[in-house]
């Protein structure tokens, strides 16, 4: 897989999700000291969400706190707990291209904006018989990295 038209340059967040948005809080910002950036309230997305950071600069990590607006409905951003990880991608759309010709089963949706600006999709979390490859188990979301974030990984890998 050498050809591989594109690089995963790392961690852009983790999504965590529950039931009781107030409970997580008191773990990740009282207990662990993590700053609350932002809240968004996405009725597409099903999801209550507070967006907070570790880390300083072009290269911190978001940790996402996601509690369903409705926890009848899909997508049920509470099932499962670690509802996703991200990956800044320095391409998104040769990697989807590419992840596609691969087999990577991908979510409904394709590329869209998401809550942060940044350009994004999701690969499924399992696989099927038309597109074989998926998350094992974990709802992978793919984000388009900004230039500045891209020449900070540049910078780093020297």
């Amino acid at each position: 897989m050498a050809d591989r038209p594109f690089k995963v340059l790392g961690f852009e967040q983790v999504a965590i999700g529950g039931l009781d948005k107030q409970k997580m809080r008191e773990l990740w910002i009282d207990t662990l000291g993590f700053g609350l950036h932002e809240t968004h309230r996405m009725e597409s997305e099903n999801v209550d969400e507070d967006i907070l950071y570790a880390g300083k600069g072009l290269l911190q990590t978001e940790l996402n706190l996601m509690q369903p607006i409705d926890p009848e409905k899909k997508p049920k951003v509470h099932e499962p707990a670690l509802n996703h990880i991200g990956l800044w991608v320095d391409d998104i759309h040769a990697a989807v291209a590419w992840l596609t010709a691969q087999g990577v089963r991908f979510t409904p949706g394709g590329i869209r904006r998401g809550a942060a600006g940044h350009d994004v999709c999701f690969i499924h979390p399992k696989g099927n018989e038309s597109a074989p490859i998926g998350g094992c188990g974990v709802l992978i979301e793919l984000i388009q990295a900004p230039d500045d974030v891209r020449a900070a990984f540049a910078a780093m890998a020297g």
